[in-house]
């Protein structure tokens, strides 16, 4: 557990009253600086959050993200305006369980439009076996793509403990479902109803707008299980085991380095697995993130003879990112999977 994520709710309490003592001193904040005129004021958690409401708010939403474009979301942490703009938003969107800061500042901020995306689909335990194999690593926080548990590690119980990150820990589910084109859809459509309840005036706009998110997400899943139908293997090897709900919707098999920190370095012991693995699994190639270090893959690359890729897990956009949105990128995301996994 990397302890310095996590907030103590004595801290974030304090700090919401200093961010509300900063918002009354200046004209301005970082939600919106009163150039919305009417439009509703939201805060998102971060990137995947961000996009559904910009996306299904359209143009009667000011939108702000917590998490700048190039942070790791994971290491947030809140400075006492963020958490004095979250009680100004009209609605808050955000994935509980991803990010201890934010979530312990929306319960001190009083917001009554609150969304949390993880109980408006089914969440999972992608726990230590993986996808039927017999890979499971006793002791490593790697994370899979075999069920293995029951689906009851779920909404509000499924992120109690952890570091907001948590990767087949016992007990704890996998929030990474935007990376899920039909999930994700199911998070939008949930999204889209609440902010009709939200802003009534404008709620015919919002179940436009999600009706056509759904379907441009319907027909990103159409081109995934398309151009992942037929491979050479269904193995691939990642630094950040953000893709297990991707790999269980598509048939593929995730092999973790080590979970929780894409940046962490592997065991040897861990290295010569994975190496047996890519042998018998005829895996190709090792990814990596665009938000973090390629050191660990390029380390496990050259031991092991495997070639090296970015598979983006979208928890914020760059410069660097292989595309403007999250549609474009997790294109990008299938062209790079294809290629490893040796399509046909």
């Amino acid at each position: 557990m990397n302890v310095r994520r996590l907030i103590p709710t004595t801290a974030v309490a304090g700090a919401v009253a200093l961010g509300l003592t900063a918002l009354s001193a200046c004209s301005t904040s970082d939600a919106a600086d009163g150039s919305n005129g009417d439009k509703l004021k939201v805060t998102a958690s971060f990137y995947p959050m961000q996009f559904l409401a910009e996306k299904i708010g359209g143009e009667h939403v000011a939108v702000t993200s917590l998490t700048k474009p190039g942070v790791e979301p994971h290491d947030l942490e809140l400075t006492p305006r963020q958490i004095g703009s979250i009680s100004e938003s009209d609605y808050v969107l955000y994935l509980k369980g991803i990010q201890p800061a934010v979530d312990d500042a929306i319960k001190q901020s009083g917001v009554k439009n609150t969304v949390d995306a993880a109980t408006l689909t089914t969440l999972e335990d992608h726990g230590s076996e993986v996808s039927g194999h017999d890979h499971g690593h006793e002791g490593e926080e790697e994370h899979a793509d075999e069920h293995g548990h029951e689906e009851d590690a779920h909404e509000e119980e499924a992120h109690e403990e952890g570091d907001g990150h948590n990767h087949g820990e016992e007990g704890g589910a996998d929030p990474h479902i935007w990376l899920d084109p039909v999930k994700y859809a199911e998070v939008a459509k949930g999204v889209g109803k609440s902010l009709e309840k939200a802003d009534p005036d404008h709620a015919a706009d919002y179940k436009k707008n999600t009706a056509a998110l759904v379907a441009e997400l319907g027909e990103l899943n159409t081109a995934y299980e398309t151009g992942l139908k037929n491979t050479a293997t269904k193995t691939f090897i990642t630094t950040h085991s953000a893709f297990g709900y991707l790999a269980e919707r598509y048939g593929l098999t995730q092999q973790g380095i080590a979970g929780i920190d894409p940046e962490a370095e592997p065991s040897p012991a861990r290295i010569q697995e994975i190496h047996t693995i890519a042998e018998k699994e005829k895996a190709t190639t090792v990814f990596f993130e665009t938000l973090a270090s390629d050191k660990t893959a390029k380390t496990l690359a050259k031991d092991t003879g495997l070639k090296t890729g970015v598979l983006d897990p979208l928890e914020g956009i760059t410069e660097k990112s292989q595309g403007a949105d999250y549609i474009e990128v997790m294109k990008s995301n299938l062209t790079a999977l294809q290629k490893a996994l040796g399509a046909k």
